[in-house]
């Protein structure tokens, strides 16, 4: 058996996954806190445990995401976009694509070649418009688990657009559409859209290029109300794998033997 973990610790969420060879034979997260390294142990400690196996077993620990550096107990750091590249490539079996990926304070968009080289890529890190953060802000305003945004998007009668592309005055004009007595579903709706059509921006030139399937990842993939509006707005299909929050972790495992 040939166990390794792979670690993800992001700015909204700690993921982590244990590989037997190149199969995930546990995978866990928690949000982020202080005291990273306690809470991503306590999940190593947890899938062990569940596992039947103990810290001998394990090959190797290779940790990505913000807080990388801050877990001592890794055997390799690698960055965000190598384990993405790596993680989506060997999922979607080896095929050319353009990954967005919504993180909790960046969202990103790289292209892959056929042969799982990133050929191309952008990142908007300097607001938090679009961003999982986004969605937790959006979440706290309406009042409303994130998880509900997918449900209440597709009962909405009306969408309305969200202009703003600062996440502060995003604020603002939400605050005042709820005044103004306009639904929750019609504001996620819009929030949907506004993140497709960000997104879409950030891509630019890559999107007439292309460059195979398009995939959103990341935790908000899991939203299917947001892949609906981005096929929209991008007029094609976007896929998604089963587990798109656990890709970063996944591909920095695999990195263990590169």
């Amino acid at each position: 058996m040939n166990f390794k973990i792979g670690l993800d610790l992001g700015s909204t969420a700690i993921k982590m996954v244990v590989l037997n060879g190149e199969e995930v034979v546990n995978r866990k997260h928690v949000p982020t806190a202080p005291g990273q390294e306690v809470r991503a142990q306590k999940l190593i400690d947890e899938a062990l445990a569940e596992l039947g196996i103990s810290q001998n077993h394990i090959h190797g620990i290779v940790s990505t995401g913000y807080g990388k550096k801050l877990f001592m107990g890794a055997n390799k750091h690698i960055d965000e976009i190598t384990a993405n590249a790596l993680g989506l490539f060997k999922s979607n079996n080896g095929e050319a694509c353009t990954i967005i990926n919504i993180g909790g304070q960046d969202l990103k968009v790289l292209t892959l070649s056929d042969t799982g080289q990133v050929v191309d890529f952008k990142m908007n890190d300097k607001c938090a418009a679009g961003t999982g953060r986004f969605f937790e802000l959006v979440a706290r305003l309406l009042d409303t688990p994130i998880e509900d945004f997918e449900h209440l998007s597709r009962f909405a009668e009306t969408e309305l657009e969200l202009n703003s592309t600062c996440v502060v005055f995003a604020e603002s004009e939400i605050v005042s559409l709820l005044a103004k007595g306009e639904s929750k579903d019609s504001i996620i709706k819009g929030l949907h859209s506004s993140v497709a059509r960000r997104a879409a921006g950030l891509m630019g030139h890559m999107l007439l290029q292309g460059q195979g399937v398009i995939y959103l990842d990341g935790g908000p993939a899991q939203n299917k109300g947001l892949v609906e509006a981005m096929e929209d707005e991008l007029l094609c299909e976007v896929k998604v794998l089963p587990y798109p929050q656990f890709t970063v972790a996944y591909g920095a495992a695999l990195a263990l033997d590169l």
